[in-house]
């Protein structure tokens, strides 16, 4: 590395902690968990497209379009028909009912029991999504940069923990707006760099990236072992993503955090028209890094010859690419053509930001899961443990946030035997994501969804999930987000036909259409401690 990207990684970790220090002089309570309740559209739309749009997608999207398809592409669609059940059933339902989390919502509509079992699972799912989030940036950082990838995931780890330890909320979704810009520049300016050294035009990009493959955009064939299959694509990032975007803490903390619910709905339009800026982008980036490599496969020899594979020396230059895909190693183009021809400074912009994507979801995981254990656990079930004192309140809750970035810097050192990428993100969320999703859809849209119906039926979803998962790893790991939300609602509503318990029917009035008739404005969620520390 030039010693211009060592200045530029540098000046953006150091900005970052700066930002942390300078919204962490007044905390409150209400200030670390919700912002204050004062943020703008902007601010919110971006800090949800940067969390949930992590450092597996800036690595997945342009290896699995160099590796094996633009199937993947298909994710934007899925995301675009889901966002109207975000924009006008969830937001509404957490912002009329003065929901502090996405699960006190379930213990208003089930039981309490209900609450803790859903944000369980969503502090599981949310400490292994970032922990893998956490390890596939920092194997790519750690390829460019030449340094132990240890290092990198606990020198990051430092950083963000740092920051959102003393800054709370605002101080994450500060920093998630501009690790948005840094990212989304980086794309831009790595797009056109990908082109210029190519030498090639848009058209002859494109013939070279389709010649000689088939089934590249779509693919319907009905299989659970089809890689970057439609179907799977399609229905598990529907799932995938309205978990993500409506049942998830990460993002409903920035819903709450947001002034009013009209900023809460046009933020989530900007996190929407970002994800088709940034998406298509870094397809791009994939499709012309498969043409480059095509006419330049030399390039790629010292990977496989890092990664021992046999015969590297006497390979024939057109095979070097057929044998990394074959080998798994497309994760490795992208870190390649950094390392070869980004110029001094771009290096740098480059790594902060893979920084920026990691960065933001240690933060906004962190926080999210540090306020589901302090509201829906502490609170809720031992309010005695909560300190009188505001500001020694915020010091315990500063402290949690410590051990929970702790534990998942620790886990993210050993998921590298999951898979790629791809298997990563998505064997550490389906287990728990889908049945997640499921309870919220019984209890928003089934009156005769019952306690013991959402509970058992989220349990054994959860538990049948993961033994599928790990009886049949050949399957596409998409399809285990359709059979973790199917399973549930099968059982939940089975279950709710045939056990239901006195107290169950005077909480339907809190189905998604009885909420909606209620004429109630949104009061502050989080106000009873003004206390600064």
């Amino acid at each position: 590395m030039h010693p211009l990207d060592h200045i530029v990684v540098a000046a953006y970790l150091l900005f970052t902690l700066g930002l942390g220090f300078y919204f962490g002089r007044h905390q409150s309570r209400r200030e670390f968990f919700a912002a204050g309740g004062s943020m703008g559209w902007m601010v919110v739309g971006l800090s949800v497209m940067a969390t949930l749009f992590s450092s597996n997608s800036f690595v997945m999207y342009p290896s699995a379009a160099y590796g094996s398809s633009l199937r993947v592409g298909l994710a934007i669609v899925a995301i675009t028909a889901m966002s109207p059940l975000v924009v006008w059933v969830f937001i509404p339902v957490y912002s009329r009912l003065a929901c502090s989390t996405a699960y006190e919502y379930l213990e208003k509509r089930f039981h309490v029991s209900v609450r803790c079992l859903a944000s369980g699972l969503f502090i599981l799912l949310r400490i292994g999504w970032m922990a893998s989030a956490t390890f596939a940036a920092s194997l790519v950082i750690a390829s460019v940069a030449e340094v132990p990838q240890v290092v990198v995931i606990l020198s990051l780890g430092v950083v963000a923990i740092g920051y959102t330890m003393m800054g709370g909320l605002r101080a994450v979704m500060w920093t998630d707006v501009i690790q948005f810009f840094i990212f989304a520049a980086t794309i831009l300016l790595a797009l056109g760099l990908v082109v210029s050294r190519s030498g090639l035009g848009i058209g002859e990009i494109a013939s070279t990236y389709f010649e000689g493959r088939s089934n590249l955009l779509v693919d319907f064939t009905p299989s659970l072992t089809l890689k970057f299959g439609s179907w799977a694509i399609l229905i598990g990032l529907f799932l995938e993503a309205l978990s993500a975007f409506g049942a998830d803490q990460v993002a409903v903390q920035r819903y709450i955090s947001a002034s009013n619910i009209r900023t809460s709905q046009i933020g989530f339009g900007i996190n929407l028209l970002g994800m088709w800026i940034v998406i298509p982008g870094l397809l791009a980036i994939g499709v012309g890094l498969h043409a480059y490599f095509e006419h330049h496969p030399q390039e790629l020899l010292p990977v496989l010859e890092q990664f021992h594979i046999e015969a590297a020396d006497g390979l024939a230059l057109d095979q070097v690419g057929d044998v990394i895909r074959t080998a798994n190693l497309q994760d490795q183009a992208l870190p390649q053509f950094v390392r070869l021809h980004f110029p001094p400074g771009m290096v740098g912009l480059f790594l902060a930001a893979l920084m920026a994507a990691v960065m933001s979801s240690i933060d906004s995981g962190i926080h999210s899961v540090t306020t589901a254990i302090v509201l829906d656990f502490r609170d809720r079930l031992c309010p005695a443990w909560r300190p009188q004192d505001g500001a020694r309140d915020v010091t315990l809750i500063r402290a949690l946030v410590l051990i929970i970035g702790g534990i998942s810097i620790a886990l993210a050192c050993f998921v590298g035997p999951l898979g790629d990428v791809f298997e990563i993100a998505k064997k550490t969320t389906a287990a728990f994501g889908g049945p997640l999703l499921a309870v919220f859809i019984l209890a928003l849209f089934f009156r005769r969804a019952s306690t013991p119906g959402a509970f058992i039926g989220a349990l054994l979803g959860a538990a049948i999930t993961m033994v599928l998962m790990e009886r049949h790893g050949d399957w596409f790991s998409m399809w285990f987000w359709p059979i973790g939300f199917g399973l549930t609602m099968i059982i939940g509503l089975l279950m709710s036909l045939v056990w239901r318990i006195e107290g169950d029917k005077q909480r339907t009035s809190l189905t998604y259409w009885e909420v909606m008739r209620r004429d109630a404005e949104r009061p502050t969620t989080f106000g009873d401690s003004d206390e600064v520390s």
